[in-house]
């Protein structure tokens, strides 16, 4: 909540309330609420206020950052006279790429989503704290997530990554990470999976990747997997199958896989393009056994095999577009 005496008007100026109303949004959706400004102790023009999504976002040096993702002018210039107070009502659409930030009506652990106030008066920008939002994935996502939990696999963390997807579109240079122990049938053979959505209107972009633990015959490192679907046959995806073949073929070892549920036919990279200095986000090693990859639903698939050290893999990754 931004309940604040103006900074740039000094002591005696008008106080600003912006208030989110309860209840948990959507990707593609919108907030709703009130901004609430007056209490003055004279009379004060407003040239404008804006209502900010903004996002704790890593970069690829672990810091942490915050990055503005959508912007929306709720009022232009008004005056308000001493004393008096005006409420100013706002629907503020997020965009389909919003980072989760509950499941189940529990925060997520890591994620720092919301709205920030600014407030445009006497020449200078009054910008108040982040109110957090409640960010509920879509049913799309939402049977993702049931399956990964239904497989074993524990919750540990999220956070936005700066970046981007290779051969996956994106709107912004940043994308979530939700991270989970792997399920115990892999321990031994995969440490962590992490989960990215890509969303559009019309179809969502399910991005898998493994910490594949290396053995005797078998090397280590990050694979990644993808999958593309409309939101509709999202919903009729035997996601539990899905991602349980595409974990086994992890785990094993082998080639590569794909299908037609694949755009391109090839995987892809996180990469930290934006980020001035910034080299690629871990190297994208292949597994996949032929026998299980014949039985893949839908068609996820793995990168392709990447030799030498994450270095080098970096290296070559940051000058991709």
């Amino acid at each position: 909540m931004f309940k604040r005496m103006l900074q740039a008007v000094g002591i005696g100026g008008p106080s600003v309330d912006t208030v989110l109303h309860e209840g948990p949004c959507s990707p593609g959706g919108r907030v709703a609420g009130e901004v609430r400004i007056g209490g003055a102790s004279g009379p004060t023009q407003i040239q404008r206020i804006d209502l900010v999504l903004v996002a704790q976002v890593e970069t690829a040096d672990d810091q942490q950052g915050t990055m503005e993702f959508q912007r929306l002018t709720v009022a232009g210039e008004f005056g308000l006279e001493a004393e008096q107070y005006t409420n100013i009502p706002f629907e503020l659409p997020l965009p389909w790429e919003t980072p989760i930030t509950a499941l189940g009506g529990q925060p997520l652990p890591g994620m720092r989503v919301g709205v920030r106030t600014e407030v445009a008066v006497a020449k200078a920008v009054d910008t108040g704290d982040m109110d957090p939002l409640h960010v509920e994935p879509l049913p799309s996502q939402q049977a993702v997530l049931q399956a990964l939990f239904a497989s074993g696999a524990q919750l540990k963390s999220a956070d936005v990554e700066h970046g981007r997807i290779e051969g996956i579109a994106q709107e912004f240079p940043f994308y979530q990470e939700i991270e989970f122990f792997a399920p115990p049938q892999y321990t031994g053979r995969i440490n962590e999976v992490e989960l990215t959505f890509v969303a559009r209107p019309d179809s969502v972009d399910v991005v898998l990747e493994a910490d594949r633990r290396g053995g005797l015959f078998r090397s280590g490192g990050d694979v990644l997997g993808r999958i593309h679907r409309s939101h509709e046959e999202a919903l009729e995806t035997d996601w539990h199958a899905e991602i349980a073949n595409w974990l086994e073929a992890v785990a094993q070892s082998g080639g590569f896989f794909g299908g037609p549920g694949v755009p391109g036919g090839h995987g892809g990279h996180k990469s930290e393009h934006e980020h001035s200095g910034g080299s690629g986000v871990g190297g994208m090693v292949a597994a996949g056994a032929a026998g299980v990859a014949a039985g893949v639903v839908g068609g996820m698939m793995l990168d392709e095999v990447f030799e030498g050290d994450e270095e080098d893999e970096e290296d070559d990754g940051g000058d991709e577009e």
